[in-house]
Parts: C-alpha cells; structure tokens; sequence
C-alpha cells in the first residue's frame, strides 16, 4: 500500500495538443515550450487511439483482477487470501500518499533525476519480474504441455539452528513457474535497456492486477472512506500545486499506463504519450471487486448487478475525465469523476432495489469466521 497513487490522467504534452518531446513543465505544472524542439500536432485518429487504449487497458485488470481475487478469497488456504483494508487502512492511506507523493518530489529537485531513477529502475526490475510472473501463472497452467514432466522445487532460507532455527524464506515453485520466471526476466530486462513503452505497460498492468486482486475491502464503508480521501487527494496535488504532474512525468518507473499518440507517424518508436496511473485503475478496482464478494441472501440476488454497474460507472467517469482533459488542454484527477461515479451510481442503484441499507450493513468476512459464526448458529438450533 506504500506505492504512490500518480493519479492523473495527464494530457502527454498538449498546448493545445501541441507537443515537444522533452517532457518538461514549467512551475504551474503546464507544458514548457521548447524552441529547439520541432512540435507535433497528434492527429484525431492518434489521440483517440491512445485514449481508446488507456481505457481498455484500464478495465483488463479491473475485471480480471476482481474474478481472481473472488476465487483466492474462496480459497481454504489462509496462505491464498487477499489482504484486507479495514476502515483505519482507508483513512491513513491518502496521508501516507501525500507523503511518499510529496517525498519524491523532493527527492527529484535536490538529487539527480538520472540516478533516481536509476536506483528505481532496479527496484522495479525486481517487483515486475514477480508481478509479471504471478500474473502470467493461471495462463501457463492451462496452456501448459501435459506430456511435459512438471518438478516441484523449493527455494529455503533459515536463521540460527536446532530449536532457534527460524524460517526467512520458504517458496515452493515448479517448472512453469520457472517458465513465468524467464519469460519475466526477458520483459524485464527489455524495460531495463530500453524503457519502451509497451514494456513499461506490461509491467503496469501486472502490477495492477495484482493490486485489483491482493487487496480487498471489508465493508462498502470502507470504500467510500477509502474513495473519498483519495478525492481529496488527487484533487490537492493535481489542481492546487505542481507535485503531481511534476512527479509523473519525472517517475521513470511502471506506475503508469501509457499508450502513444504518435504512433501512426513513429509506429513502435513513437515517444508522445498519454498517461493513466496505477492509482486510479487499483483503488476504484478494489470498490467494484467488492461487489463480486459473496454477499447476504437480499443481496445475492444482485451482487452481479452492483459489479456491472460499478464497471460501468468506471468507464463512464473515465470517459469524463478524458473528455474534460481533452477539452481543457489540462492535467485533469481523475478521481474528481471516478469517484462520484463508483459511488453515485451503485447507490442509485440500491435505492431503486430497497437495499442500502443491507449494502451498507454487509461486512465481508474471513472463511474461518464465516465457518465459525455457521457452527456457532447452528449450536443454537440443536438447543432450541
């Protein structure tokens, strides 16, 4: 929960959708122009392009991280379990935000940006080889070869010996992991040398479906305790200061979506973007998972309803925040619209249904006390 929420969708260089290719702001956070830099203009097609394909990719791990995170929470090993994020969680989360956010900031203006983020890169390097190898293991086991003998490995460290002995590191892994491991490695090392974008993505979005799937709320509370100090959050360091955008465009780091807009003119090479951070893909995604959770039997009817609603209510204040931006010619929060969209629109929803207030009751709980509170009811049963 420590990596920074770079939550904008930010315009590439646009002034207006003029564009230079240094990537620089000035103090208020606009385009600086450069006049040795020859300007692009991104064509209609091109911007719709890679706005269409921020979306797109936006709701790839939304919608597959929840369907994951719905089966490991069905697991019976504790060990599969995603991580839950109780109320407390939710109101320090845009504090430590802020400060990581505001960090690193500094970090950029007192210290060389190139060997920040070098040491960033490295550190990344690592987490998307494991991000990208998790993403990719539920894919290996189906397409995986039968007649292909799998081994089973381990991999072991230990402090002290005898009865002090303690276990550090205990992983289990098999051939296909190993596969995704390699398979990994290669992304990681083309990001690593060429900082390319398609890299960049591959690693974001594991990183994002990991998040989507690892992480999950306890109660709809929760989520919009969560949601609303994000709001708050994204709208402070976008519009009231330059942090934001700054910290975005110097972050040289998979946190972010990107997609080209001059990618019919460069192809491959294309080096103009649009951006969409990780923060605004993850913790919406974790409000509308919420949904998928097996829920009371007034709301069981319906839990698939509440998802698609949420999905929808997703890309329509997705949308808006790319329209707004567009039309601005500025760096727009999108959680100002995605917010009142993942919550307004499930509420709607509820109260047309008669049930908020059972939405606002449901409480997820764990396998065990789930288990529990069954034997405890029907203990009950057998004494009545």
């Amino acid at each position: 929960m420590a990596d920074v929420d770079q939550g904008s969708v930010l315009p590439s260089e646009t002034s207006p959708l003029i564009l230079d290719g240094l990537n620089s702001t000035d103090s208020n956070g606009t385009d600086a122009v450069n006049a040795t830099v020859a300007k692009f203009v991104a064509t209609p097609e091109g911007t719709a392009l890679a706005y269409g394909s921020l979306v797109f990719m936006a709701l790839l791990p939304i919608f597959f991280g929840a369907l994951r995170s719905v089966n490991c929470g069905k697991s019976k090993n504790s060990s599969d379990m995603p991580e839950t994020i109780t109320g407390r969680d939710a109101a320090r989360f845009p504090i430590i935000a802020s400060c990581t956010l505001f960090g690193l900031y500094l970090f950029f203006k007192i210290f060389s940006q190139e060997y920040i983020n070098l040491l960033l890169s490295m550190y990344f390097f690592v987490l998307g080889i494991l991000a990208l190898s998790h993403t990719m293991s539920p894919f290996m086991n189906r397409i995986f070869p039968a007649n292909i003998p799998i081994k089973q490995y381990q991999l072991l460290f230990t402090q002290g010996s005898g009865e002090t002995k303690e276990e550090i590191v205990n992983y289990e892994f098999d051939t296909k992991d190993m596969i995704c491991l390699v398979i990994s490695t290669v992304v990681g090392v083309w990001y690593i040398l060429k900082k390319h974008w398609i890299a960049n993505n591959l690693f974001g979005l594991a990183f994002a479906l990991n998040g989507v799937e690892l992480l999950h709320l306890n109660n709809v509370s929760t989520g919009c305790i969560l949601l609303g100090g994000l709001f708050v959050y994204d709208v402070f360091w976008v519009f009231g200061t330059n942090v934001m955008v700054t910290v975005a465009k110097s972050f040289e780091a998979p946190i972010k979506l990107v997609f080209p807009q001059d990618l019919f003119e460069k192809g491959l090479g294309a080096n103009q973007f649009a951006m969409l951070g990780l923060g605004d893909i993850v913790i919406p995604g974790n409000c509308l998972m919420f949904s998928l959770y097996p829920a009371p039997s007034s709301l069981k009817k319906n839990t698939r309803t509440y998802f698609y609603t949420s999905f929808l209510a997703y890309i329509f204040g997705l949308g808006m925040t790319i329209w707004v931006m567009h039309t601005f010619k500025h760096a727009q929060p999108a959680l100002l619209y995605l917010v009142p969209a993942c919550i307004g629109f499930p509420v709607v929803v509820a109260l047309l249904k008669g049930e908020l207030t059972e939405m606002f009751r449901y409480e997820e709980v764990s396998p065990e006390d789930a288990a529990a509170k069954e034997e405890i009811t029907e203990a009950e049963k057998k004494d009545k």
